[in-house]
């Protein structure tokens, strides 16, 4: 080819279609892994963990295996990189908000943030400080022995200062102590850029060791080696946890490859550890004595102890929130909701609790008192995934199937009698009995999917490549999904149950009645723990009807208007437009189904009868029912049409723009 015939094609480095359509990156780990071979021998894969500051630092520091020792002091440190942008750095600010609370501190007090060089710092200013950041690092480091220090600041701005001569550049941080739990703990937040202004990008090797490393280095040197009364005390407790252990560990370093183990050991008191963590083991079905003691491990014994022990944390976790909530619930009325099981039921019942399971990967958790009479502990994954749930609301909570959509295998049938080519325009054809509508949802899960998995590239003129991998980079993207929002956490009611029996507009408890009335409720109401009271408020909720005209009691059966729930959907709006009315200064304009809705999204409205979304004219508004996904459309103009079944929704983002059905 002459340099004539040469014609550059400006753009992002990539590859198209099929098996080569992987991203530049991975093409080039792909290509570091293969040429890591040296004279026959295969070098560590290549996996990105030393790219960034303080890699070599970290395996010097791992060199060292310090922790082969038992005398050494351990230390804990849980990292979470965080993205920023704007809804980044309000979760930067919530998260700061989080770690000051109230009672974090041994007088019960809010907690202290402070800096490298100041007792009281200034949130708002690093907050500030933060607004061009492209990332956050967040840190929680907690010593094993962490009880012995009266004050942790000491320590974390030894370990930042360290932490700066390794990584060779100045950091802007701040942190809170806590000791509100059985290990105090600090929070630290790390600006994600070094003292030029760079982005700061820290190698995994380093956050994954070399930080531990050093913080117990530390704690070390302050408390001394530990002695042989304390090592002996923590190992006998060992022996009967139930968890994993330092003894397990040793264990199953040991075994051979049919996983069987000596009990012996040439140290009297570790052959004594050793044969009484056998028989707890096998007295657990983790191990089996084979006789002359030999013992064959279980082949998921340490992830078996780890599920035991986080099981035994949630349980104690669970009984605090009962006893600081003031419920008196028996083992029998607890119970921890496991969304993996296929044959589970929907959980319907009052929040009690909403908290942080896992604070450094802000993952959450709910206590629900449920109408079946049990209490029970959900996590719900991500806290920014799931709508904020107020203590006393009333929730229907089900599990999110990790399955591959309908929607996804649509998609691979088009792109594969289109030669790999996906557009709304391919679907209809493909498809004469869709609409523009359904065809565009297909294009908003392929936007969703793209940003994680990749695989799916939008084309200029509208269209996506798809790969021929598209189902299994769909199952890829649900079980990322499931893991982030392991449940669908659906509102039921916002007002407490007590406000419900004599509320003048439509209430869950009415729809629990007309449900029962009709056969059809997928939930059983208990006759205990909130269950009864829900019962009770039913019978409340009935009298009021009748003594509205809105029911009527034959012969000791409960007969309910027609049309009740829309009477009173409607009594409660009409009430409460007049009052909107007086507010903004606009009239309000009725709808009903079939009416075409257009105007600016003002905000919700939370009703007894549910959630609304105020849609604003010029002279006029109105209160339609709102969806979710309507919160980010705030201020924004949108059309629709009104259904029986809720709105099917026109952002208007540009005159072609997609709709929300």
């Amino acid at each position: 080819m002459s340099e004539d015939e040469f014609e550059p094609r400006l753009g992002r480095i990539r590859a198209r279609g099929g098996k080569k359509g992987r991203r530049y990156l991975g093409r080039v780990a792909a290509a570091a892994a293969r040429a890591g071979t040296v004279t026959g021998v295969r070098n560590r894969r290549f996996d990105g963990s030393r790219i960034g500051r303080g890699a070599a630092t970290a395996r010097l520091l791992w060199g060292r295996d310090r922790h082969a020792g038992l005398r050494a002091r351990r230390a804990v440190v849980k990292t979470r990189l965080v993205r920023l942008g704007t809804k980044g750095l309000s979760g930067a600010t919530a998260h700061l908000r989080y770690i000051q609370r109230d009672g974090v501190t041994r007088e019960g007090e809010p907690g202290a943030l402070y800096s490298a060089e100041r007792d009281v710092a200034d949130g708002k200013a690093f907050l500030e400080r933060q607004a061009g950041d492209r990332h956050q690092f967040r840190f929680i480091v907690s010593a094993e022995d962490g009880g012995e220090y009266s004050d942790l600041k000491h320590l974390i701005r030894r370990l930042m200062t360290q932490a700066e001569r390794d990584l060779g550049t100045r950091l802007d941080w701040v942190a809170v102590d806590h000791f509100n739990t059985a290990h105090p703990h600090s929070h630290i937040m790390l600006r994600g850029v070094d003292d030029r202004g760079e982005n700061l990008i820290i190698a995994r090797e380093y956050i994954a060791q070399g930080l531990r490393e050093r913080a117990a280095e530390l704690v070390g040197l302050d408390l001394g080696p530990r002695t042989d009364i304390e090592i002996e005390a923590r190992l006998r407790l060992d022996v009967d946890a139930d968890r994993l252990t330092t003894i397990d560990r040793r264990l199953i370093r040991d075994a051979d490859a049919e996983h069987v183990v000596a009990a012996v050991d040439c140290d009297p008191l570790q052959q004594s550890l050793r044969a009484g963590r056998l028989q707890k083991l096998g007295a657990m079905g983790l191990a089996e004595d084979l006789g002359g003691g030999r013992w064959r491990l279980d082949e998921r014994l340490e992830l078996t102890l780890r599920e035991i022990g986080e099981r035994g944390d949630i349980i104690r976790a669970m009984q605090r929130d009962l006893t600081e909530k003031k419920l008196d619930r028996s083992e029998r009325q607890r119970s921890l909701f496991d969304p993996r099981k296929v044959d589970v039921s929907p959980i319907v019942g009052r929040v009690v609790k909403r908290g942080l399971s896992d604070e450094i990967h802000d993952r959450h958790y709910l206590l629900v008192d449920g109408v079946d009479g049990r209490t029970h502990r959900i996590d719900i994954g991500r806290g920014d995934a799931t709508e904020p749930t107020p203590e006393g609301s009333i929730v229907r909570i089900i599990p999110r199937p990790a399955v591959v959509r309908d929607a996804d295998r649509t998609v691979d049938a088009v792109a594969r009698a289109n030669g790999g080519r996906y557009s709304i325009d391919l679907h209809l054809r493909h498809d004469p009995s869709a609409t523009q509508a359904f065809a565009e949802t297909h294009v908003r899960r392929l936007e969703a999917m793209r940003r994680l998995t990749g695989g799916a590239e939008r084309r200029p003129d509208g269209s996506w490549t798809i790969a021929d991998d598209h189902l299994d980079r769909a199952a890829t993207f649900e079980a990322r999904q499931t893991r982030d929002r392991p449940v669908n956490v659906e509102m039921m009611s916002s007002i407490p149950l007590g406000r419900m029996p004599r509320a003048d507009a439509a209430t869950w408890l009415d729809r629990t009645l007309m449900a029962d009335s009709g056969g059809n409720a997928d939930t059983t109401i208990g006759d205990a723990g909130f269950g009864g009271e829900v019962r009770r408020a039913q019978r409340q909720r009935q009298q009021w009807l009748i003594d509205q005209d809105l029911a009527d009691n034959r012969d000791g059966i409960i007969r309910y208007r027609a049309n009740l729930l829309a009477t009173l959907q409607r009594r409660e709006l009409l009430r409460v437009a007049n009052q909107l009315s007086d507010e903004i200064g606009l009239a309000f304009a009725e709808t009903k189904s079939g009416d075409r809705i257009e105007g600016v999204l003002r905000r919700r409205i939370d009703l007894s009868s549910g959630r609304f979304a105020l849609v604003e004219k010029s002279r006029e508004f109105t209160l339609v029912p709102w969806r979710p996904m309507l919160e980010r459309e705030l201020g924004r103009r949108v059309g629709g049409v009104l259904r029986d079944s809720g709105v099917n929704w026109q952002i208007e983002r540009d005159r072609s723009g997609p709709t929300i059905s």
